[in-house]
């Protein structure tokens, strides 16, 4: 078994939690963060997007191997499974984080779902610049209306709750599709076709590379597969999987200590040299370069 480079948590600091379902939380970020000295080291959720709203204060943001810097106002938008962590300013940052899994999407009325299904295309940019004082209100006053709910636990709350984050996740949403570089601020949903292919590549990517075996368990042809993926998101299926490869070859050179060898036969390559002319030819650089750089 591969050693975990990265820890599992179901909320920060919480043990995996596999049956969750229908799950709405929100919290402010002093809450959590005040406990943990302001920063919460490199984790990841197997099935819970978040969304932090920054109103005051600022810090650093780990996605993956890249650290990022951000400061209020701004949303941060973190899907199931990035590696993340975030260094805060001490006793100078506070706003809101709102977790959901991934089901709550799936359960919403049609054009709620598909503003939660946006999110996972726009948080390949997971940081969003809050430009206008109104833009922070508006978040602010949903976060504030689900934390009323969830701390009431009226009649109908869990209702009440879902309309909350449903607002909350197309507000996000809008905000970064509008900073998009195509300016485009449209809610278009997933293309369910490349959402089943990502499930299929994160729990097959380490032993199956090759594209007929995603083709066939989704019950097409590779061209097929290849030209569906490209219409849908600009890059073919064949570079998914790669990525994903990529991403998790990363992450053990940047969070772990493993030698080079050994990530080179977890990721059930031929061989150390095969993994090198991969990670080259798809970085430009060698792993052990990539592991130096990174200054970890």
């Amino acid at each position: 078994m591969p050693a975990q480079a990265l820890p599992l948590f179901h909320l920060y600091g919480d043990p995996p939690d596999d049956q969750a379902f229908d799950f709405i939380h929100i919290e402010t970020i002093s809450s959590r963060s005040l406990l943990h000295d302001w920063l919460i080291r490199t984790h990841r959720h197997r099935d819970l997007f978040q969304i932090l709203v920054i109103e005051h204060g600022g810090g650093d943001m780990t996605c993956e191997a890249a650290i990022m810097p951000f400061a209020a106002p701004c949303a941060i938008i973190v899907e199931p499974n990035v590696a993340h962590g975030f260094r805060f300013q001490p006793g100078k940052t506070d706003g809101w984080v709102v977790s959901f899994s991934a089901d709550v999407a799936e359960t919403l009325d049609e054009h709620s779902a598909e503003g939660l299904a946006r999110l996972r295309t726009l948080a390949a940019k997971p940081i969003v610049p809050l430009d206008h004082a109104a833009e922070l209100g508006r978040l602010v006053t949903l976060c504030n209306e689900l934390d009323r709910e969830r701390f009431l636990a009226r009649e109908a709350h869990r209702i009440a709750m879902r309309a909350w984050l449903a607002l909350i996740a197309i507000e996000a949403a809008r905000l970064a599709a509008s900073r998009a570089r195509t300016g485009s601020v449209t809610l278009a949903p997933a293309d369910p076709v490349v959402e089943a292919l990502r499930r299929l590549v994160e729990d097959h990517f380490r032993s199956e590379r090759q594209l007929a075996f995603y083709a066939d368990r989704l019950a097409m042809t590779p061209d097929r597969l290849n030209d569906l993926v490209k219409r849908a998101i600009g890059v073919t299926a064949g570079h998914l999987i790669r990525q994903r490869v990529l991403t998790e070859a990363k992450r053990e050179l940047v969070f772990s200590t493993r030698p080079v060898h050994d990530i080179a036969y977890d990721l059930k390559f031929a061989d150390p040299s095969h993994f090198a002319r991969f990670f080259r030819k798809q970085t430009g650089v060698t792993p052990l370069e990539f592991r130096l750089a990174n200054g970890r």
